[in-house]
């Protein structure tokens, strides 16, 4: 079985720092990187070192939630390589919770016979840490999760705080092993080849971890003729649901757990919006009803008798939704609520830029000034590739809170369009405002 180690660490901690290491020493290996950002646009993958490496970027969501299925796909793909891989990586967003990503590999049944979860690896950024830990979930996560923790930057904080937080980490995971890091730099036996996943572990600090979460809460099989039906939904919680409806063979448990899987692939792909009147078929792709009435009525036609499967973003309670026939509501002869996939600091969010042209060094340092000052706080991460009239390089930057970094990268290279992407991760972010202040340096 392929090797697959997960890096994980709340945002800024280092770890794409970590991944380039890796990927540049003389280790002989075949290694995939699988990437996933929570931004709105791709940035990491400018960022990690080109080498003989398969890169995949995932930047359509969280890995742990909206895009599990597009991990799998990736994966499977990977199992079918004429040339074997010596091991997996995968990088999270900062964002995400650990728990799901190591799931996948114990509760999905081809990727169980065909990988074994090595290890969770934790970055730790020693400098901010303290500022999340108490409230933002996924950092306890990724740190009650790892099997080795990095206590990284550890040159930006005094002994007597590097001791603090290592005695607040160990009160998460006195288990894990934990070695503090600079610049992420560490022997790569102790972070690859840890020797698998610890399970029993993982069950302690969730006894519900195998039990997966799914982007969607709720299932119902319906045995129906060929014809047309009603689906009636009422004012709910959100002006908006997804929904997957698919024939299944049967009502068995391997042709319904055939259906929650293809729903699982099904939501992490582009959807087709329907409107109130508007006809969901049962194509098996997600289908996002959107409600500016109520009750709003969508048709649900059916063109051979059998066994229809429907998946829903949210409880059908939560709507008062029903599948009528004529008049009447009709009850699935079979049904199921699952486990929701974990939720996000509504606060938080991301502003992507990808804007091409030269910018005025001058006025870009200003402006960067001036929101490290006022915004530092709130911008958690910013990342992003730059250029800068009258340089023939790219300028590489990052930042975390008030840190901020900028070097020169690799020259542009001859047709290669010269352009700014960048990607900002924080709470409270005013999209115009950033958008404007960036218009603003451009030469």
């Amino acid at each position: 079985m392929i090797p697959v180690t997960v890096l994980t660490g709340f945002l800024g901690s280092g770890k794409t720092t970590l991944l380039n290491r890796i990927l540049t020493e003389q280790h002989g290996k075949k290694i995939a990187v699988i990437e996933n950002e929570f931004g709105e646009v791709g940035v990491d993958n400018q960022l990690v070192i080109q080498a003989e490496e398969e890169l995949f970027e995932m930047n359509n969501g969280c890995i742990c939630c909206t895009v599990r299925g597009d991990l799998i796909r990736i994966l499977n793909r990977l199992a079918k390589r004429k040339d074997p891989l010596d091991a997996v990586l995968i990088e999270t967003t900062g964002l995400a919770d650990p728990g799901p990503v190591a799931q996948t590999f114990f509760t999905d049944g081809d990727l169980r016979d065909k990988f074994r979860l090595d290890g969770i690896v934790t970055l730790v950024d020693a400098k901010h840490l303290a500022q999340h830990i108490d409230n933002a979930p996924e950092a306890k996560e990724q740190i009650a999760f790892a099997d080795t923790i990095l206590l990284n930057k550890t040159d930006l904080v005094s002994p007597a705080e590097l001791d603090a937080m290592e005695s607040r980490i160990r009160s998460m995971n006195a288990v894990a092993k934990l070695h503090r890091t600079r610049n992420a730099e560490i022997a790569l036996d102790r972070v690859l080849g840890l020797g698998g996943f610890n399970l029993d572990r993982a069950l302690e600090v969730d006894p519900q971890f195998l039990e997966p979460e799914y982007p969607f809460e709720w299932g119902g099989a319906y045995e129906l003729p060929a014809g047309t039906f009603t689906l009636t939904v009422n004012e709910g919680p959100d002006p908006s649901m997804d929904v997957v409806l698919l024939p299944v063979k049967s009502l068995s448990e391997s042709d319904l757990a055939a259906a929650r899987e293809a729903a699982v692939l099904a939501f992490s792909d582009w959807e087709t919006i329907l409107k109130a009147g508007d006809t969901l078929l049962p194509s098996g792709t997600l289908q996002r009803l959107v409600f500016s009435a109520f009750p709003a009525e969508f048709a649900v036609r059916v063109a051979r008798a059998g066994h229809y499967a429907l998946f829903t973003q949210h409880h059908p309670e939560e709507f008062n939704a029903t599948l009528k026939a004529s008049a009447e509501g009709l009850k699935p002869a079979w049904s199921h609520v699952f486990k929701p996939d974990h939720e996000h600091d509504d606060e938080v969010s991301s502003v992507g830029i990808t804007t091409p042209g030269d910018l005025d060094g001058k006025r870009l340092n200003e402006w960067i000034s001036e929101l490290l000052r006022t915004k530092g706080n709130d911008i958690f991460r910013m990342k992003g590739v730059l250029a800068i009239r009258g340089s023939n390089k790219r300028i590489v930057f990052q930042g975390v809170h008030m840190l901020f970094d900028a070097k020169f990268d690799r020259e542009w290279r001859p047709g290669e369009a010269r352009s700014n992407t960048l990607i900002f991760i924080g709470r409270s972010l005013d999209r115009e405002q950033l958008n404007a202040g960036f218009r603003a340096c451009l030469a």
